[in-house]
């Protein structure tokens, strides 16, 4: 195939993405953000059992491609600095697909002092910048669970009851698994498919699944943590940030015993991450698939169709 036949039809897409570019920047100037040039070598690269990295051998220490710049990002926080942001690109082995690319762009931004209905704002007005308008309802997990799978998940549940709660309900599950794949079938089932005509930031999501994010005042068995989904496509990821380097360090215990239970790769805690979190002030940040955000733009259906070079066209 000649580079001409490959580029037939995408070129608009990438004048698009371009402006697209543009427009990101533009808006975080404007709200008085300081763009940020995160490492792309890393000591640990994450440590969530989806996360599959790149690993580059070095003679005096490992070094992974960043599947994110969340550490380094919160090292800067814990600095002294208040308003950030990056775009720039990531690396995570594995994923490929329709929605999926090995090498992707992700724009990550972070506030110091606030907390994640403020980055929630921060996207609805971006999405309205680069030319996606609209209004967003904002609906708790628990919620939507309740409205499209006819099931609550409160987050404190241990994992019989959890099962029994999703079978009782008449959902067919998995014999066997964790309490987080428990959960993701019944939501890639029940709660995925009634997010297709919908622009939703799903908010409160379960305690298993909090990640990053630390625990709701008041409400321990969710954390603050928010997802957005636009017709079918989830766009971001975003915390309230943990700020305690303890509880932190037992959930990266936690993630490294799943990952061993699995077989994957046991990659490093990154312990200048941990000690700057005893520093991080009150701090929400969200993640954001450019590319995806590039396919909503465009109206494209495969992220083959907003990027120059796929990876199987390499």
């Amino acid at each position: 195939m000649s580079e001409a036949e490959r580029l037939s039809g995408r070129i608009r897409n990438l004048e698009r993405r371009a402006v697209m570019l543009r427009a990101i920047r533009q808006f975080f100037d404007q709200h008085r953000f300081v763009e940020i040039e995160a490492p792309i070598l890393v000591p640990s690269p994450g440590l969530e059992v989806h996360l599959d990295a790149f690993a580059l051998d070095e003679p005096r220490a490992n070094r992974y491609l960043i599947t994110s710049p969340e550490y380094q990002m919160k090292r800067l926080l814990a600095g002294g600095m208040k308003r950030i942001y990056s775009l720039g690109k990531v690396f995570r082995r594995g994923e490929r697909g329709a929605h999926h690319n090995p090498e992707f762009t992700m724009l990550e931004w972070y506030r110091a002092g606030a907390g994640w209905q403020a980055v929630a704002d921060d996207f609805e007005a971006l999405m309205a910048a680069i030319g996606f308008p609209g209004a967003w309802e904002r609906l708790s997990v628990a919620d939507a669970c309740a409205r499209w799978a006819g099931v609550r998940i409160e987050g404190d549940e241990d994992l019989p009851s959890l099962r029994e709660k999703i079978t009782r309900a008449g959902h067919r599950l998995p014999d066997d698994g964790t309490w987080d794949d428990l959960f993701f079938a019944l939501f890639l089932d029940a709660v995925e498919p009634h997010l297709a005509g919908a622009q939703v930031i799903l908010y409160d999501w379960p305690r298993p699944l909090a990640a990053l994010a630390r625990e709701k005042p008041g409400d321990p068995r969710v954390v603050e943590r928010f997802e957005a989904y636009a017709h079918g496509l989830e766009l971001c990821n975003a915390f309230g940030e943990l700020t305690d380097p303890v509880e932190q360090r037992r959930r990266f215990t936690a993630d490294l015993a799943a990952r061993e239970a699995r077989g994957l790769p046991a990659y490093p805690i990154d312990e200048r991450f941990l000690a700057a979190l005893a520093e991080l002030p009150a701090s929400a940040g969200i993640a954001v698939g450019v590319d995806r955000l590039a396919m909503l733009l465009t109206g494209a259906t495969e992220i083959r169709d907003v990027l120059p070079f796929a990876d199987e066209e390499l």
